[in-house]
């Protein structure tokens, strides 16, 4: 699902779940996701993602942040020159 986009951006570790390559992956079932923010509420979660892996670590473990591990996984990347 991320394999094209990113080829197209140039970035040569990401996009296909291989040895050696950053992964971010998100675990869920479609049938039990639910988004739960509002207009007076804009901030929470949404329910039903198992698990959030973040440059191949885990992130989020059956809904719950693993808040003391979190720090550090990633960072914004920009598109690489050719």
């Amino acid at each position: 699902m991320s394999g094209l986009p990113a080829q197209i951006v140039g970035l040569k570790d990401r996009g296909t779940l291989a040895v050696g390559y950053k992964a971010d992956v998100l675990v869920f079932d479609p049938e039990s996701v639910k988004a739960t923010a509002t207009w007076a509420e804009p901030r929470q979660h949404p329910e039903g993602f198992d698990y959030i892996l973040v440059n191949g670590r885990v992130a989020v473990a059956w809904g719950e942040l693993a808040v003391d591990r979190v720090a550090n996984f990633g960072r914004v990347l920009r598109k690489q020159g050719n």
